[in-house]
């Protein structure tokens, strides 16, 4: 698993979110250059329909969605990620070890890229993260409880 790389990541606010309070909806859009290694983080009230709406990423389906949501006064972080289903590069099992190998950076790269609201709330440390695999084959189709960000190691 590789560490991130601060200088390949690209970070866009839209939607008037700053990166100083947590609005919500505040949601994520992750994706990535596969000939490159750059990272591409988008942080708005809605998603980057325009950044996953290429052919290439509709065909990879290799996109990262995530929201915080607020549930009983506190936040938790719900991750979505396309294992199987529709038309996409890819068989379910496969998608889904790629995936699970990757979160680890994908929460490094949310972390990172959304810092200074780290920094400025840090009780968001204590959030909830829940993981969203989707897919057509029950196997696959999961809703996993990932810990909280204090927990991961990023």
């Amino acid at each position: 698993m590789s560490e991130l790389n601060p200088e390949k990541l690209h970070v866009v606010y839209k939607n008037s979110i700053d990166g100083y309070k947590l609005i919500i909806p505040r949601k994520y859009t992750l994706t990535h250059s596969d000939s490159t290694g750059d990272l591409f983080l988008t942080i708005g009230t809605e998603y980057d329909y325009d950044q996953i709406s290429g052919l290439y990423t509709r065909l990879m389906r290799d996109e990262v969605l995530a929201e915080w949501q607020k549930k009983n006064n506190h936040y938790e972080l719900h991750i979505f990620m396309h294992v199987s289903g529709g038309f996409c590069f890819g068989w379910a099992g496969l998608r889904d070890r790629i995936f699970r190998h990757h979160l680890s950076l994908v929460l490094e790269v949310f972390r990172y890229g959304d810092k200074k609201m780290f920094e400025e709330i840090p009780e968001i440390k204590d959030s909830k993260i829940i993981v969203h695999f989707q897919s057509n084959r029950k196997k696959y189709d999961k809703i996993e409880d990932y810990g909280r960000f204090k927990e991961i190691p990023c």
